[in-house]
């Protein structure tokens, strides 16, 4: 039996500081908390204990050393992508986020689910990394947001992705693309509903799924069980999507209040990735992704509070590489920076993302859950950038960090 002792433990339910902090831990699970130390004691002084971090929107197959803008996209193969995820993914570990959604391939592949495959790799213990819920590719329509082609405004059949690869039309299609995600081994599907910062074509809110095919797409995974994430900016494309019951809004920098409502009324969880709102560099881009960037990044930072001044849930993500891989605790501090108190953000990085991926058995530091721990040098309730400076990680009841 391993025993954690450090200057105090968060208590992301009741918003407080227990102190001393004292866990317990026996293989991969908290054992007890509280009392005094026994067993094989790590000592990590003053610094605090707190669950491990879990970002809701991540894309480890892209971004990361090496990679390049538009010519990555045509010219890294699968195997170069999976290399560089390693890395990816253990930074985010080292980060102190324990569980993240990857939120959707929009890159050729060839069908295979990587994500799928990196999980299952970081679950044998063959790489280091945090446990991952996979939505394989992201279903979109040609020329939607996601459609990788339209985001390089590539000429005709340069680097067309299929049906399997989540590209889809019609009923039809989309009830295929959902059903091939399933098949090989994606735990949520995420579908794009309107355009985006970086959509070539179209206003940023223009919805690029019909209700009918939204409506598909939903019955299709909640038949079988999973959740439906959605890539959704426009208030008018976040209320169709929440109508045809999707679980969770990715973004929503565009809602307006009748939005809002819908979410709260629905029960629907809220994803804000509000950070790439200061950290995304357009000044590069495209001088109509410009106009853009300039028209929603200003509202990102507004519409967020506003969602929770009205109860919607919220789960934190950052939409890394938007933010850069490692980086994820910088979406932490820009939800305190748009109002939200600390206590909610941490609940947001912890337990309420729990309850969005449907898990009981992590989310909080208690008796029989796994143990997935982190240290910050400072109390995270008073100061949330602490988070910033990850000083141990546990996953599993194996030290990853210990500085």
């Amino acid at each position: 039996m391993i025993c954690l002792k450090a200057a105090g433990v968060v208590d992301v339910d009741a918003g407080e500081l227990v102190t001393p902090g004292i866990v317990r831990v026996d293989g991969d699970r908290i054992v007890g908390v509280g009392g005094e130390p026994d067993g094989e004691v790590i000592d990590l002084g003053d610094n605090i204990l707190l669950p491990g971090l879990m970002d809701m929107e991540v894309n480890l197959l892209m971004g990361g050393r090496g990679e390049r803008p538009v010519y990555s996209t045509v010219q890294d193969d699968p195997p170069t992508r999976m290399l560089r995820a390693v890395g990816n993914a253990r930074r985010t570990l080292r980060a102190g986020f324990t569980t993240v959604r990857n939120l959707g391939l929009f890159v050729k592949t060839g069908g295979y689910l990587l994500d799928v495959a990196l999980g299952k790799a970081i679950d044998k213990g063959w790489i280091d990394g945090p446990r991952i819920v996979p939505a394989g590719h992201a279903i979109t329509p040609t020329g939607g947001h996601l459609d990788p082609t339209m985001f390089a405004a590539f000429a005709p059949h340069i680097m067309d992705l299929t049906l399997e690869e989540g590209i889809a039309n019609g009923v039809d299609e989309v009830r295929k693309a959902v059903r091939y995600q399933i098949k090989h081994g994606a735990q949520l599907i995420k579908v794009c509903v309107s355009g985006g910062v970086m959509s070539l074509t179209g206003p940023p809110g223009a919805q690029h799924y019909s209700f009918d095919e939204l409506c598909a797409i939903v019955d299709e995974a909640h038949r079988r069980g999973l959740r439906v994430a959605s890539h959704t900016h426009g208030a008018e494309a976040v209320k169709e999507a929440v109508r045809a019951g999707i679980d969770c809004i990715e973004h929503g920098f565009l809602m307006d209040d009748e939005a809002i409502k819908t979410l709260v009324a629905n029960d629907t969880f809220l994803v804000p990735t509000t950070r790439l709102a200061d950290a995304m560099d357009v000044s590069h881009s495209p001088p109509e992704l410009q106009e853009k960037a300039a028209e929603m990044f200003p509202k990102a930072r507004i519409s967020v509070k506003k969602a929770y001044d009205a109860g919607v849930k919220i789960a934190v993500g950052t939409d890394a590489p938007a933010i850069p891989h490692g980086k994820n605790a910088d979406e932490l501090v820009a939800l305190v920076e748009r109002g939200m108190p600390e206590d909610a953000v941490l609940r947001a990085a912890t337990a309420t993302a729990a309850e969005l991926i449907q898990v009981d058995d992590r989310g909080r530091i208690a008796e029989g859950l796994l143990a997935d721990i982190v240290a910050v040098p400072g109390n995270p309730l008073e100061d949330i950038t602490v988070t910033q400076d990850v000083r141990f990680v546990m996953k599993g009841g194996k030290v990853y960090v210990q500085n």
